[in-house]
């Protein structure tokens, strides 16, 4: 057990690190101060074309063509959620889907980024200016019971809020370690005709909403619920 905490605590910390490499094209910096681990938060469901997305690509995710469009942080209801990057705020509670509450932070470079599934409406005016790890909000849950499964929401898009992106493509972490924590494996759904396509955490599709589904396979590995 006391190996277990070490090894999360360094994975943690690992994670959390800054690579001057890639900051350039990474303009973006995590949602949470503290360093991930079970007991703080941790990834959830990454994005793109998840199996869990690809069961409810024509209900859930019809809308972001079938794939899941944002990533999930697991969080205790409550965490604070800084800002990802400086920018402007656009929205609170504004018309974007994942309740109960959410907040939209429009930055400069062309971004902007939606944080979903908070705990209550955002302290926050539309127009006022925010900084790179400003608290902006506190995470909650889907339910807004913080009974099921809390987790933060991160979604990015461009100024139209149309055009969906990877945020790991975007944001300055780990991925790679960020994945080892957590008690769920992170699948992706394979298209059979196409068996190496959308299979890691970089490698996945941008989305457009309300486009055509992307990841209707005609045949697929694992199956669907029900065998279809």
């Amino acid at each position: 057990m006391r190996y277990f905490l070490l090894l999360t605590m360094l994975l943690g910390w690992l994670a959390l690190g800054q690579h001057t490499s890639q900051a350039a094209e990474k303009p973006f910096r995590l949602p949470f101060d503290t360093p991930p681990g079970p007991d703080s938060w941790y990834l959830g469901q990454p994005y793109g074309n998840t199996t869990g997305a690809y069961r409810q690509r024509s209900t859930t995710y019809r809308y972001g063509q079938g794939i899941h469009f944002g990533i999930d942080l697991s969080a205790p209801c409550g965490t604070p959620v800084v800002a990802i990057g400086d920018g402007v705020v656009l929205h609170v509670d504004g018309p974007h889907g994942s309740p109960p509450h959410n907040v939209v932070i429009e930055h400069p470079n062309g971004y902007s980024s939606l944080y979903g599934h908070l705990l209550e409406r955002a302290k926050l005016t539309v127009g006022q200016s925010i900084r790179a790890g400003d608290v902006v909000a506190l995470s909650g849950d889907s339910f807004g019971t913080c009974l099921a499964a809390p987790h933060l929401h991160l979604e990015i898009r461009d100024h139209s809020r149309t055009r969906l992106y990877n945020p790991m493509l975007l944001i300055d972490a780990d991925w790679d370690t960020l994945a080892l924590l957590g008690p769920t494996p992170r699948a992706f759904q394979r298209d059979l005709a196409e068996p190496r396509r959308w299979q890691s955490l970089y490698d996945q599709p941008e989305a457009r909403l309300q486009g055509p589904l992307l990841n209707n396979f005609a045949s697929t590995w694992p199956p669907s619920l029900g065998g279809r």
